[in-house]
């Protein structure tokens, strides 16, 4: 009996699935953290899923605005993987991949649970609030445009450690692109794009007043 050609590694973006719920995903990183004294960005990934693109842009972006993204440092590994994920978008890759320089990087269980408690119920919120409307912007060519975007706020965050919590806006506006690929949701994808703008333009008025 022939068997069936091995799926690649590669698949069009707008074939990607719609994910669990946000309050869900909150919930299952949350018991995660409450069972280990540490947690790797890999448990972290194979717990959200590894086709889960959606909600490896969201979640990261939530915990950098989450009290740990005080923590110096930890906005731009958190940029980088997120860069790496928007990436893997652009080009269409079925499975997500982080080198292991940082799935090995770990957070301790008690931060974690503490992150997601204090995600439980925003996201019981915006699980109400999102459903999908004008899907068009998230597929396709336009899929393609929303993780570039990610690329570029990602870039503006190593310069913004400077200011505590000043890569909160650009984070922000990830968060909600992320969010709005979970649910298909192209009306909050466009808010998140006007959002976008309004970082840039934040990010240039920090810098300039950081070198001057």
């Amino acid at each position: 009996m022939t068997q069936p050609p091995v799926a690649p590694d590669r698949i069009a973006p707008d074939h990607i699935t719609p994910d669990n719920d946000l309050q869900d995903i909150v919930a299952k990183l949350r018991d995660l953290g409450g069972h280990r004294d540490d947690v790797s960005i890999a448990d972290m990934r194979l717990t959200i899923g590894e086709r889960s693109f959606g909600p490896m842009l969201a979640i990261p972006a939530l915990i950098e605005i989450s009290p740990i993204g005080g923590i110096p440092g930890v906005p731009t590994v958190i940029a980088l993987i997120i860069t790496l994920v928007a990436a893997q978008i652009v080009f269409g890759r079925r499975h997500l991949w982080l080198p292991g320089f940082l799935d090995d990087r770990t957070v301790t269980g008690d931060k974690l649970q503490g992150a997601m408690d204090w995600l439980h119920r925003p996201a019981g919120w915006i699980d109400a609030v999102l459903r999908p409307r004008l899907q068009i912007v998230a597929r396709g060519f336009g899929l393609r445009i929303v993780a570039a975007l990610c690329i570029g706020l990602c870039a503006t965050v190593p310069p913004l450690e400077l200011v505590p919590f000043a890569s909160t806006l650009p984070m922000a506006a990830i968060a909600l692109m992320g969010l709005g690929l979970m649910a298909r949701d192209g009306v909050v994808i466009l808010g998140a794009a006007a959002i976008s703008l309004g970082s840039f333009w934040f990010v240039a008025r920090t810098v300039a007043g950081i070198t001057t």
